[in-house]
């Protein structure tokens, strides 16, 4: 299976990792895990994964490695084809345990999104996900999902407060592991800027 088989998505918080990299993924046909999504799912539901990180996310603060690293790598050890990770990894150490997990020379290709703060902030602030599928939406969208009627509603941790932490945890953690693959010469760096559909043609 050829690296571009196996994708990571990075970016800030609100850079549109979770609309491009889906609809990324279902274009190629690759399995697609949102771990952002699935951390507010188990929060919702209260389950073991959820106690463990409504310390840290109520903190804005990233879920340690110890708790990711297990969970993700047991989802990508699952899948028989190629697959598309969204908001993983978010530290170097994740990024070496998820090369380190896969056959040499089938390490994966980083896609990051790059887009300023002032724009971050704009978008955190007038977006809803839906509880369902997750799928990102605008406050004008009202309060029915348009692909599966879902209930939207604002993310929990997109509060002004918690964005700003989320931001600079982002410039602390996500930034070197940019780095990493960067160094590695296997990340490419995407304008974020504009309309869905003008960033997803230069992803594309």
């Amino acid at each position: 299976m050829s690296p571009a088989s196996r994708l990571v998505f990075l970016g800030p918080p609100a850079s549109g990792k979770g609309t491009q990299g889906r609809r990324l993924a279902d274009d190629r046909g690759l399995s697609y895990l949102s771990t952002g999504a699935l951390l507010r799912r188990a929060l919702r539901d209260d389950s073991d994964l959820g106690k463990q990180a409504r310390p840290f996310l109520d903190r804005g603060e990233y879920v340690p490695d110890e708790i990711m690293v297990p969970m993700v790598l047991e989802w990508v050890k699952a899948q028989d084809g190629g697959w598309l990770l969204d908001g993983f990894p978010r530290t170097v150490p994740q990024a070496e345990a998820l090369d380190a997990a896969l056959p040499e020379g089938e390490q994966p290709q980083a896609i990051v999104l790059h887009v300023p703060d002032e724009e971050l902030h704009r978008r955190v602030t007038s977006r809803l996900e839906c509880s369902l599928c997750h799928r990102v939406a605008k406050k004008e969208e009202k309060d029915i999902c348009p692909a599966c009627g879902g209930e939207l509603e604002p993310r929990a941790d997109d509060s002004v407060e918690n964005f700003g932490s989320r931001l600079a945890e982002y410039r602390k953690l996500v930034v070197p592991t940019i780095t990493y693959y960067c160094d590695q010469w296997r990340a490419r760096i995407v304008n974020g800027l504009g309309s869905p559909d003008e960033v997803y043609a230069r992803l594309s």
